[in-house]
């Protein structure tokens, strides 16, 4: 296997290319990250609404891995941003996931009537009594973004997104960059539509990979870019680890961000509204 590089940010060094559990809910999520670990996979993304914690948990014991060669991210849902409520979430994560500390803890999606500020605030406490290592946010706007980031200052360590080759993330990038933030990308293969698309499947034929794998090495291509996409099968996991030995040329780099760059596949009834 290639090595998976890495990303350091905010103290902690995240794998660029991680393991999502998405849709992934109950015991029959445990063989599928045991088979991820034991492949090589060594960041792995979950999260409370995926109801899945408790099997995280009992294939990280299983694995019995250093802890320290681990990067473990959970998320706290949009209903769980007051103080108090924050800190019951992260507790429940890390007694499901039979751990001491999470690498990244982070807010799902924003809710309408959160205060901002008073969640970053008890993120922060909740790292500097080493419960999680570092923390971030997903979803978050543009406007949102500057908040936490321009005016109260919160030590993100990453920002997770959709990101795929036909949803443009330029405008964040461009923003995040500076700062030395690294965006991770989630549905990086637009929930399976990379497979099939054409563009990609022609590129992948030049250099003897999927389209998959193509769509991968895009996002991997990027400069402060993270890609954790779930795949149940160990084939499916084995073939997207093929994305980091794949090297495309400027002339893949074109025919890619010609591809329609609008398509956002994941916008929930509480998403708030985009401003791209």
């Amino acid at each position: 296997m290639e090595p998976i590089d890495t990303i350091e940010t905010q103290g902690i060094r995240i794998p660029r290319l991680g393991f999502g559990t998405f849709r992934m809910p109950g015991a029959d999520c445990q063989p599928v990250v045991e088979s991820a670990l034991a492949l090589g996979y060594r960041h792995i993304d979950t999260a409370t609404m995926y109801e899945n914690e408790d099997a995280v948990g009992a294939a990280l014991a299983s694995a019995n891995l250093e802890r320290e060669n681990l990067h473990i991210t959970t998320k706290a849902w949009h209903d769980s941003l007051q103080p108090d409520a924050l800190r019951r979430s992260l507790d429940t994560s890390l007694q499901r996931l039979r751990l001491e500390y999470v690498d990244l803890f982070m807010v799902h999606w924003p809710s309408r009537d959160m205060n901002l500020p008073a969640v970053l605030e008890t993120m922060q406490a909740l790292k500097e009594e080493g419960r999680t290592r570092a923390i971030g946010v997903c979803n978050f706007t543009m406007p949102m973004l500057k908040t936490a980031l321009d005016e109260v200052r919160a030590p993100l360590a990453c920002v997770q997104v959709e990101y795929h080759p036909f949803l443009s993330q330029a405008r964040l990038l461009d923003y995040l960059r500076p700062k030395q933030i690294p965006l991770v990308a989630y549905a990086p293969l637009a929930q399976g539509r990379a497979a099939s698309d054409p563009v990609l499947t022609r590129i992948g034929e030049k250099h003897q990979a999927t389209a998959a794998q193509i769509a991968l090495a895009w996002l991997l291509d990027q400069d402060g870019v993270i890609a954790i996409p779930k795949a149940k099968r160990t084939e499916s996991q084995q073939s997207n680890l093929g994305a980091l030995k794949v090297r495309l040329d400027d002339e893949d780099r074109r025919a890619i961000a010609a591809l329609p760059k609008d398509q956002r596949y994941v916008s929930p009834p509480f998403a708030p509204k985009w401003d791209d």
